[in-house]
């Protein structure tokens, strides 16, 4: 695969310190990909890891034609990795998944195929009926009413804001991409409000949904904080109103 091509996907895996499940989660991904598609590229976004992530991750690249390494000095945050990932992509069809692989890489056939099929953006929902979920209740409880507060508040008709596992028709999220202000885990809720404020076509995927023994998601915090990040958003949406529509 030349990389001097233009591809049709470009799948982005961003890593803090995922030493130990990144190359299973690379190998496992490429069966997939392989299947839907003979032109892709996959992006290790690392975060400024301190586990020897960044050793594998280049180890990989150099092993691997399709596989790429970012590496990052320091720590950007995954809003920050995935942004910076996705302007150094080159597929048409822009991807991101956690490396957990807590959707499995199976699903990716019916999260490009929305894209091919004129979808703007396609994510993984956790809350479709015909999802099948495994996690806490807590996490199920905080889910539930973080999702709620997003369509009461940010007037979202997504139902799952959160799932790390996305889909993007490249033109469209580059439309937007400059707005999102988000950093960190806020990101992908950011990213879902303004792509449906701008009329963007968004489509949510039945999944099988597995959550992982070492969420990165630090409960009471992360939680209070994108509680802020709703509320800062509502602000720009309803009040400053800036920067917020497409050209």
């Amino acid at each position: 695969m030349n990389r001097n091509d233009e591809l049709e996907v470009s799948l982005v895996f961003p890593a803090y310190n995922e030493a130990d499940r990144l190359e299973e989660a690379v190998l496992r991904t490429v069966d997939s990909l392989k299947e839907i598609s003979d032109s892709f590229e996959i992006i290790i976004a690392e975060d400024g890891s301190t586990d020897g992530t960044d050793e594998l991750a280049e180890e990989l690249s150099r092993k691997y034609p399709y596989v790429r390494h970012l590496h990052s000095d320091v720590r950007l945050g995954r809003g920050r990795a995935l942004n910076r990932a996705f302007k150094l992509s080159k597929g048409r069809i822009l991807i991101y998944t956690d490396v957990d692989l807590s959707t499995d890489p199976r699903f990716l056939k019916p999260l490009i195929e929305s894209i091919r099929d004129g979808y703007d953006f396609a994510t993984g929902s956790r809350m479709h009926p015909r999802s099948v979920v495994e996690r806490s209740s807590l996490r199920r409880i905080l889910s539930l009413t973080y999702n709620l507060m997003v369509r009461i508040f940010l007037k979202s008709p997504v139902r799952d804001h959160q799932c790390g596992f996305k889909a993007f028709k490249r033109s469209s999220l580059f439309k937007i991409l400059d707005k999102v202000k988000a950093n960190h885990w806020f990101w992908d809720t950011e990213t879902l409000v303004l792509a449906s404020y701008n009329g963007f076509k968004v489509k949510e995927i039945p999944i099988v949904w597995r959550g992982g023994e070492r969420s990165k998601v630090r409960v009471l915090s992360d939680v209070m904080d994108m509680g802020v990040q709703i509320m800062k958003l509502w602000w720009r949406l309803n009040v400053t109103k800036t920067d917020i529509r497409v050209a």
